[in-house]
């Protein structure tokens, strides 16, 4: 296994040491541009940077690497809700007015933009770009580019552009290369947010349905093209020898590959097989036993394959079956805890991962942003105070995921529990069934996409422990195109979610769990939650003026969160698998969010 070197840090100093790089009182001085800017202080790295530090700046450039992805995509557009596009698209090819280091918390710095200005509240933010900005036809980048992308994303893109754009009062060209953005909302990350935009060409959408699925390739300013590309089949990125941005210090060390390629294959196990007989180069691992007991092939033996374990800092975030709770089977929290009672975490991880991968607790556990245990506490207490009638038990008072057993599959202690939780919800079993008092069974689909095989193996052992309970649900399988159909309009019972978090949750979490999401499509949204209590939490957590502010708003939401028992969840990893090609390397210091993206294929690089 591939040595590294990193000192880990607790969590709580490591994110308060860069939290606190500076005082919070620096943002206090007149505005004026600046090469970077961040959520909290001052960049962690001075105007002069000459890379940033997680990079090897002397790595080669060449060489290829070939990753394998289940599913397929029938679309070459990210940015809209329509059509599934292909991993990599726009990391690739579309670049942003400021890059972000994965190893602050949220910290940003010039890419388009050669600078960023705002005042001491963040009422509005100013970008100039930078002069050698160009497309990857050679055109220069653009203030009217740059005020198309906003507003085309903000208005007909995804949902998820729509949050931050109905915060703006006013959009203006300031210069021949300037732009500011003016805000009506008291929310200080929308400075930052506002350099995250991808920067598309207006020209090349003019007389175009932007919302409309295409095979159209986007044109970016990014270090790559689109070199070649089958539907459904693969796509092949090619760095641009001509790209305006290769000499910058924030790409130095970064975007190393000749070529990164995309093959898609029909499940999980395929892309498996397709890595084992040298097909892709780079295959990553999220089943500790499959790790433990399949990375043993022969190119393993020989060195010709690497297996490296990458550490990180970030939370959990939360993965697991989440329940739908536009539903009425799913609108009642007791009958969620026993849903939750009835998963028997300890066994499935025995019989998943050999019981080596911790559970998740919280959606931000592993971090110094988790609830914890016990009831809340200081500034977390007042903000939830107002709150305490509506959320439910444990929210305030402390809330813990029941405890199963490793050495059966039907916990019985927890089996009681749920029994008597469904009951008080006046759900009983008749005849072996579960039925309320008109005599309805308790009924519901669980969505599964196809490939997913391990995903599966968790359902199927779920779903014989639920008919302990007089349930018996339906696990429908589609492919990837209905899968995203289906769950862009929550048309599910339940189904498998997958939200990573970072160290500096802001606006995304109101797509994640804002009351929008209830009837819009395609948000983040998939339990249905309308909790009044999150969407303050995330008003606090984005008008937050110091670190104890914004922690003590973020421990809060966790609480709102998990007490709200919307998904169950399973296990997360503190390091990222990912088995590859001896030529493969990447650099011995690791980012504070390791494996992110903009670490893998981005920092990499090939050599003989």
């Amino acid at each position: 296994m591939r040595a590294y070197f990193f000192i880990r840090l607790g969590q709580a100093a490591c994110l308060a040491a860069l939290l606190a790089a500076s005082p919070i009182a620096a943002t206090s001085a007149a505005a004026e541009p600046q090469h970077g800017i961040a959520m909290y202080g001052r960049p962690a790295l001075p105007p002069d940077f000459v890379s940033l530090p997680y990079v090897n700046p002397d790595a080669p450039k060449g060489g290829r690497i070939l990753f394998g992805e289940p599913g397929g995509f029938d679309s070459l557009n990210p940015y809209i809700l329509k059509g599934t596009a292909p991993w990599g698209l726009g990391l690739h090819t579309v670049e942003t007015l400021m890059g972000r280091s994965i190893d602050e918390p949220f910290t940003l710095y010039g890419l388009l933009a050669e600078s960023v200005e705002t005042d001491e509240d963040r009422t509005w933010v100013e970008f100039t770009l930078r002069p050698e900005a160009r497309f990857s036809d050679g055109s220069p980048v653009t203030v009217e580019d740059v005020m198309w992308s906003h507003e085309t994303l903000g208005t007909i893109g995804h949902p998820r552009y729509q949050t931050a754009w109905a915060k703006i009062a006013k959009m203006e060209q300031t210069g021949e290369r300037s732009v500011r953005f003016t805000f009506n909302t008291a929310d200080r990350e929308l400075a930052l947010l506002m350099g995250m935009r991808p920067i598309l060409k207006k020209a090349q959408w003019e007389g175009k349905d932007f919302a409309a699925s295409s095979l159209d390739v986007p044109m970016g300013s990014g270090p790559y093209v689109v070199d070649r590309f089958e539907p459904g089949r693969f796509i092949s990125f090619k760095r641009n020898p001509d790209y305006w941005g290769k000499d910058l210090a924030f790409n130095k060390g970064q975007n190393n590959f000749d070529e990164i390629r995309y093959d898609y294959f029909g499940d999980g196990d395929i892309v498996l097989q397709a890595f084992t007989a040298g097909e892709t180069t780079s295959q990553r691992e999220y089943n500790a036993a499959k790790w433990a007991s399949q990375y043993n092939f022969a190119a393993v033996q020989s060195g010709e394959v690497v297996k490296s374990e990458i550490p990180n800092q970030r939370p959990s975030g939360i993965t697991g079956l989440v329940m739908n709770t536009r539903l009425p089977v799913f609108a009642d929290w007791r009958v969620r805890e026993a849903m939750t009672l009835a998963f028997n975490f300890e066994f499935i991880n025995q019989t998943m991962n050999g019981g080596t991968e911790p559970r998740i607790t919280s959606y931000y556990s592993n971090s110094v942003l988790g609830m914890g245990a016990g009831p809340a506490e200081g500034k977390v207490a007042d903000l939830l105070a107002p709150f305490a009638a509506e959320l439910p038990p444990g929210t305030i008072e402390g809330y813990a995921l029941p405890e199963g057993s490793a050495d059966r599959a039907l916990d019985r202690k927890s089996h009681r529990k749920a029994v008597a939780l469904l009951e008080e919800a006046g759900w009983t079993v008749k005849d072996g069934v579960l039925k309320n008092a008109e005599g309805a069974p308790f009924e519901f689909e669980i969505l599964l996409a196809a490939g997913a095989t391990e995903t599966q193996t968790v359902v199927d052992i779920y779903v014989e422990a639920l008919k302990n309970l007089g349930i018996f649900p339906r696990v429908t399988v589609v492919d990837s195109a209905q899968y995203k159909e289906r769950t862009n309009n929550y048309e599910f019972g339940m189904t498998w979610y997958t939200r990573a978090l970072s160290l500096s949750p802001g606006n995304e979490q109101y797509l994640y769990w804002g009351a929008a999401g209830v009837t819009e499509p395609g948000s983040r949204n998939w339990m249905g939650m309308n909790a009044p209590a999150a969407e303050a939490m995330i008003e606090s957590m984005v008008e937050s003026r110091s670190q104890e502010d914004f922690i003590a708003a973020t421990r809060a939401l966790d609480r709102v969160l998990t007490a709200g028992r919307y998904v169950i969840p399973v296990w997360f990893s503190k390091v990222s698998r990912i088995a590859h090609s001896a030529h493969l390397h990447y650099p011995e210091r690791i980012p504070l969010y390791g494996d992110w993206p903009g670490f893998q294929p981005e920092t990499w690089w090939y050599e003989e």
